[in-house]
């Protein structure tokens, strides 16, 4: 007779598997990483990691999925804010993303040149095609409120979602090079800024939004992080 297990054990132990697998991933990449790895971590046998997953494929999908999760419980609460205008939204969506890094920033700090190792191509690509197929289901009822609130003019509000999504998964790559490159602190700063004003200045044209009305950050908001990367990168 099969062993029953209540959804709250299974659900609490198939995270434990994920969990440990994240770590992993950031510690040794996707690629590197083995399905032993993770029962040497967990001290489980290997038939206690199929009951959970077939395959390394299906636990990347889920860790994936997981991430999809938990960015629209982060997401969801802001689009159904009765309270928030549709630029309220957008800064409320822009300033969430940043305070996340910042509460995160030890974590980051260790983690941005493992992430973006060719280990990780493979999983970083799933969570990008994740969030373009996910993000834009958030960012289009927003900007639909804002025509109807008259401040975005676009005509094509779930095209315009689309792009903005690709968007803002560009601008984290283009500031992700700069920051691991050996340069000066100020040459940084400066550089940080401009894209910054540039990619904000991208989304309100496409939206079609004033000039200044999404913009509610500059390269100021990552200094004392940026500088110890660097830092940490000289060291290396």
């Amino acid at each position: 007779m099969a062993r029953i297990i209540k959804k709250e054990d299974y659900n609490a132990k198939r995270n434990e598997i994920l969990d440990i697998a994240l770590k992993l991933i950031y510690s040794k990449g996707y690629e590197k990483m083995s399905i032993q790895d993770i029962l040497d971590g967990l001290q489980i046998s290997k038939g206690a990691f199929y009951h959970y997953f077939d395959s390394k494929q299906a636990l990347l999908e889920a860790l994936v999925e997981r991430a999809g999760k938990e960015a629209a419980q982060s997401l969801l609460p802001i689009v159904k804010d009765p309270n928030l205008s549709a630029l309220q939204k957008f800064r409320r969506y822009f300033e969430l993303s940043i305070n996340w890094k910042t509460m995160q920033k030890d974590l980051i700090i260790k983690l941005l040149s493992v992430w973006y190792s060719d280990e990780n191509a493979i999983i970083r690509q799933k969570m990008i095609s994740a969030t373009l197929k996910q993000t834009p289901g958030f960012f289009e009822p927003i900007i639909r409120q804002g025509i109807e609130e008259k401040v975005f003019t676009t005509f094509f509000p779930e095209q315009a979602a689309i792009i903005i999504t690709g968007i803002a998964l560009n601008l984290a790559d283009t500031l992700t090079d700069l920051w691991l490159s050996p340069t000066s602190d100020s040459s940084r700063f400066t550089k940080t800024d401009m894209i910054l004003d540039a990619y904000f200045d991208s989304i309100e044209r496409i939206l079609g939004a004033p000039s200044g009305s999404l913009k509610c950050f500059g390269a100021d908001a990552f200094k004392d992080w940026l500088t110890e990367e660097q830092s940490n990168i000289k060291s290396k």
